[in-house]
């Protein structure tokens, strides 16, 4: 008997093969649109470079600390989860920052691991609402990424690494989006999630708009 195709996973690959490789995911591991758009970014695009952007950085949209603002967050963030058939789970401390799962996530770029990183993390975070500076959760992610723990746990605990993200959220933010994530495909700059299936369509030839400088 042969083999059986999955056709999700040809439909999957074949998305991949018709994108172009010059592809960048900016995204920020404490923001839910980052969690509703990663697993897309991953399987729809070809070769995506994922870089941490600090969603605290001026002009970024961070998540509000309180008040209405917070409220129509959520509410967008549980209507697109909807929508997308996705599980959301709130993390105790949203909103907050994860300064320290936001390093590791560069050091898994660095290693080339950072998709599987950030899929695992933003899982944690928002599916089963854990606080993603946890070292225990932290590690969770590492083994999801087969990255080296105590490497990860040391680059976790490097402050110098914050300067990286800001400085990926500021080239952001110069080229045109108000928040994250982002998503560069060619010389064009898509923000949120909702935006992705236009991402996709532009893979596919639209002529580019705005480049983003770098």
């Amino acid at each position: 008997m042969g083999d059986v195709i999955n056709l999700a996973e040809h439909r999957a690959a074949r998305r991949r093969q018709a994108c172009p490789r010059d592809a960048e995911f900016f995204f920020d591991l404490a923001c839910p649109s980052t969690y509703l758009a990663a697993e897309r970014v991953e399987r729809g695009f070809g070769q995506v470079i994922w870089t941490p952007a600090s969603g605290a950085a001026p002009g970024t949209g961070s998540a509000p600390a309180d008040g209405d603002e917070l409220e129509r967050l959520r509410r967008h963030a549980e209507d697109r989860a909807a929508r997308l058939r996705l599980p959301l789970s709130w993390p105790e401390q949203f909103p907050a920052p994860v300064p320290a799962a936001m390093r590791a996530a560069g050091y898994a770029a660095e290693q080339g691991r950072a998709a599987p990183f950030v899929l695992a993390a933003v899982r944690l975070a928002f599916c089963g609402g854990f606080d993603l500076d946890d070292p225990e959760i932290l590690a969770e992610a590492a083994a999801a990424a087969s990255i080296g723990l105590d490497e990860c746990l040391r680059a976790a605990g490097d402050a110098r690494r914050d300067d990286d993200a800001e400085l990926a959220a500021r080239r952001v933010v110069s080229a045109g989006a108000p928040y994250l994530p982002a998503l560069r495909v060619g010389g064009r700059l898509f923000w949120g999630e909702e935006r992705l299936g236009e991402a996709e369509a532009a893979a596919r030839g639209v002529p580019a708009a705005r480049a983003l400088g770098r």
